[in-house]
């Protein structure tokens, strides 16, 4: 899975509003970090996981389901859920979002499913699989520079 840099830098500035699925709110946790990154980026984070349902997080309540989700724009769902799992992620999300404005679904590092991806590309969807958006929007935004990583992209910023 190759995706073009123009293609991820596009979903990352059109998208103002992320559904994150399987997010746990122990801070020790990638989806945790990575969801509350987003949150500082000015990105809308909405918490989905049934385990943590009625919380606060990320300055959203804590869901159970994508179907949960009442208003929109929800452009993105972002799914930190096993390969096995991901499919009925994106099942419920092409049920409950797509009239809320659904562009995106992305798969986190180590999330494939093949099969979701063409039902969700079939019905117009962009699919993002075994990326994660807060390293992408490190690399492709000037941010891994600053730790002294090469990140194959050319600037003229600093």
């Amino acid at each position: 899975m190759t995706y073009s840099d123009a293609l991820l830098r596009r979903i990352l500035r059109e998208t103002r509003t992320i559904a994150a699925v399987g997010v746990s709110l122990n801070e020790l946790r990638p989806s945790n970090f990575v969801a509350r990154y987003l949150r500082l980026k000015g990105f809308r984070v909405i918490p989905v996981n049934p385990a943590y349902v009625g919380q606060e997080a990320f300055g959203a309540r804590v869901l159970s389901s994508l179907s949960e989700i009442t208003e929109g724009p929800v452009e993105m769902v972002d799914i930190f859920r096993r390969s096995d799992q991901a499919g009925a992620v994106v099942d419920e999300a092409l049920a409950h979002l797509t009239d809320k404005g659904l562009r995106t679904i992305w798969m986190q590092i180590g999330v494939e499913d093949p099969e979701a991806a063409r039902r969700a590309e079939a019905r117009g969807l962009t699919v993002i699989m075994n990326r994660c958006p807060k390293i992408e929007y490190q690399r492709l935004f000037g941010e891994l520079r600053w730790g002294g990583f090469n990140t194959g992209v050319i600037s003229s910023k600093l």
